[in-house]
């Protein structure tokens, strides 16, 4: 992976040294021709593509665009909340290969699988929508397997429907991992904040965070996403995201709290693993008065021992006394609300976002 990555910086090094003089003469005739923007700190920095994603918005409608994974094929599976097309797939280049789903109307998490050598995918519907007049509605989120065309494997149960959860309790997920034995956790994040945990054929096991725990720490709050971190092999852990606490909380496979890694300013999204390194979406940043602004996305990214690196879109990372300085939208402005980020195996991000005037995902390629 790293030789293929400096042949290809090699190769577009050699190609800008013979391109210098036409792109000077082009630039000098056309003033509004910018430089290509880098963003992105210490080694992982990524050239910003906003023209990705080769759609018509007409054929295929968006509204927010959630979440993206990569299958072993190498394409590219987007979720979003119009049920025109709740699932894009692209190939690399920003082809659109196929468009399914027409029953998730809050379609919001989307996580995908192995059994034996086939993928999988979980989608995530939350439960919140608007109806055809712009209304904002709620009905309880839904939790489904499907194969990669769409086709329903089965759904995960409802809490309130086999008694783990009171009447009062609410029920909005917002996001699934899954474990090496084929374990599901769904994160309850727009609900009860609590994280469920269901064996590989959908019967429940348990269920642990929330809001009521007798040490505080262990609460979350807007569990919004959860990853399975087997950056340990032999010591896999549970990573929930506690976005309104602007960090990550570490439990152990069976619900155990082990720790919490701080983002000072960040309101994180899902954590995504890939390689040694966390990748996550900021939603929103606190400004120099510590309020929370709309329109401060960004991106971070954490090393293997859990610190941050890079934070494209973001300031650079700070630490004083060996903590984390709050982080802020730096001036580039690329990025509304970072939801979600998918590493291909080119290790280039692809960045989706909620709330970003139906715009479609935004390619980071590493140079």
């Amino acid at each position: 992976m790293k030789n293929r990555r400096t042949f290809i910086q090699s190769a577009a090094l050699a190609s800008a040294g013979l391109m210098a003089s036409k792109s000077f003469a082009f630039n000098i005739l056309h003033k509004d021709v910018q430089d290509e923007l880098i963003i992105g700190h210490n080694g992982m920095r990524y050239k910003v593509d906003k023209a990705w994603a080769k759609i018509n918005s007409a054929a295929n409608p968006l509204i927010n665009c959630h979440e993206m994974v990569q299958d072993s094929k190498g394409r590219l599976f987007m979720v979003g909340d119009d049920v025109h097309n709740n699932i894009l797939v692209f190939d690399k280049s920003g082809k659109l290969l196929d468009a399914w789903g027409h029953s998730f109307p809050a379609g919001h998490g989307l996580t995908i699988s192995k059994e034996n050598d086939e993928d999988f995918l979980l989608v995530v519907d939350n439960g919140f929508y608007s109806d055809a007049s712009g209304k904002g509605k709620s009905q309880h989120g839904n939790v489904v397997k499907t194969d990669l065309k769409g086709r329903i494997i089965f759904s995960l149960a409802q809490p309130h429907a086999i008694g783990v959860y009171k009447d009062e309790d609410r029920y909005f997920p917002t996001e699934t991992a899954v474990a090496p034995n084929g374990d599901i956790y769904v994160a309850d994040g727009y609900g009860s904040d609590y994280i469920l945990q269901f064996d590989n054929r959908g019967r429940f096991i348990r269920k642990f965070g929330g809001h009521n725990n007798e040490n505080p720490d262990h609460n979350l709050k807007n569990a919004h996403g959860v990853v399975v971190d087997t950056r340990d092999k032999n010591n896999p852990v549970l990573i929930c995201t506690s976005r309104e606490e602007c960090c990550f909380k570490i439990f152990t496979l069976d619900g155990k709290y082990l720790g919490k890694i701080d983002l000072p300013g960040m309101y994180v999204c899902r954590p995504v693993i890939h390689g040694a390194y966390l990748y996550a979406g900021v939603c929103w940043s606190k400004d120099k008065e510590g309020k929370r602004n709309a329109n401060t996305g960004f991106l971070t990214i954490l090393d293997s021992k859990n610190k941050v690196v890079s934070s494209p879109g973001g300031n650079a990372p700070a630490y004083q006394n060996g903590l984390l300085q709050p982080t802020l939208q730096d001036a580039s402005r690329v990025f509304m609300h970072g939801h979600d980020v998918c590493v291909d195996d080119d290790e280039n991000l692809y960045v989706c976002q909620w709330n970003a005037n139906q715009t479609p995902p935004i390619k980071l390629t590493r140079v």
